[in-house]
């Protein structure tokens, strides 16, 4: 390179145009970096939020129910004997001490004849030797013998009249027949294998149901906390799930609880009681009976709203600076979607209502209040 003033000086200026240029580049470059940092940066997730309230909930817990009348008496006959008349239909409502069927009595009227002429046989005895006693001809002992053995003829008569009223069937209760497996003409006697039939007295219903010692423990301390016993007075109202999926109209109430526990299933029975004025309800019917459980000042939280970290329910809490932590919940119960918090909550603060399974504590949302 030459010495010439001239030369250098453009030299110079061409240098410097270069290095101008190189910063421009450079600062460019860097601005079109953080411009692209910055719109690259996540922003914060635009999220539901709702505010706790406490409310006053009631579950169902179902149990299968055996249902049968108040009274199911079996007919049997108490003398063996021939059927000879019935008196009822099959399904047919009776009363109280109405006829149902009657026996073959001609052999039993025979033995009733012989025991009346025995009977009279034996007084005529006791009123020949009452004279001669009296008259001290016999002793005193012969005419005892003899009242005896009046008594003993009396006993015999008066057994085979009774058998001869069993012979005449009526009903010990009102209510329905059940079927009559025993036509006219059968010989029938209290061995046999089947009863003459069955009244259902079913205008009122119990029924029968098991829960685990657990649940009834539960159910005993939450009548406690509300400052009740364990009575057929103080027990709460049921439903009943008829055979069809339809409930019953009409509420029943506990009337029973069987407060031994079986060793084998770990359960205990219980009975529930309906009226059943209208006679839906046959004897020998299932169901579902659903006992409530009442919870007053919960928080019912939604299931989907939470999220399981090791074993513990969570919920994201909204901050005041819009971030969000978590809360443990104490479940006291729950149902297929919800669970119900009695305490470890406050009212009035607000959670996040969607997406919870993708936020981290101390993250920033957007709150969407609904």
């Amino acid at each position: 390179m030459s010495n010439n003033p001239s030369n250098l000086s453009l030299y110079m200026k061409t240098i410097t145009s270069i290095l101008v240029a190189i910063s421009v580049l450079l600062v460019l470059s860097c601005g079109d970096k953080n411009q692209q940092q910055a719109t690259t940066a996540p922003q914060a997730p635009s999220l539901k939020v709702t505010t706790l309230e406490k409310q006053d909930i009631t579950l169902y817990k179902s149990y299968s129910t055996n249902i049968q009348g108040e009274q199911n008496v079996e007919i049997w006959p108490k003398v063996s004997g021939f059927v000879q008349n019935i008196y009822v239909e099959e399904g047919q409502q009776v009363k109280k001490g109405q006829l149902l069927f009657k026996l073959e009595t001609q052999t039993l009227s025979q033995d009733a004849e012989a025991a009346k002429a025995a009977v009279n046989v034996a007084q005529v005895e006791v009123n020949k030797l009452i004279p001669l006693v009296e008259k001290n001809i016999i002793s005193e002992v012969q005419l005892e013998t003899a009242k005896a053995q009046l008594e003993q003829a009396k006993s015999n008569y008066s057994s085979i009249i009774a058998n001869i009223g069993y012979s005449n069937i009526i009903s010990p209760v009102s209510g329905y027949i059940g079927e009559i497996p025993y036509k006219v003409g059968a010989l029938v006697s209290s061995t046999m294998a089947e009863p003459l039939t069955v009244v259902s007295d079913i205008s009122n219903i119990r029924a029968y149901f098991s829960m685990t010692e657990k649940e009834l423990l539960q159910m005993k301390m939450q009548m406690a906390q509300n400052g009740v016993d364990i009575s057929s007075k103080n027990t709460p109202e049921v439903e009943l799930v008829m055979i069809n999926g339809e409930t019953y109209p009409q509420k029943g109430k506990i009337a029973m609880v069987n407060n031994i526990i079986n060793a084998a299933t770990g359960s205990v029975t219980l009975r529930a009681d309906f009226n059943n004025p209208n006679l839906l309800l046959s004897s020998g019917s299932t169901g579902t009976i659903k006992v409530p459980s009442t919870y007053e000042n919960t928080f019912v939280i939604p299931q989907f709203v939470t999220v399981d970290l090791q074993g513990t329910k969570m919920i994201y809490v909204l901050n005041k600076d819009n971030t969000v932590s978590t809360r443990p919940l104490n479940i006291v119960a729950q149902t297929d979607t919800q669970f119900i918090v009695k305490e470890g909550l406050e009212a009035g603060s607000i959670i996040v209502f969607e997406g919870v399974s993708k936020l981290k504590d101390g993250q920033t949302i957007n709150p969407i209040k609904q």
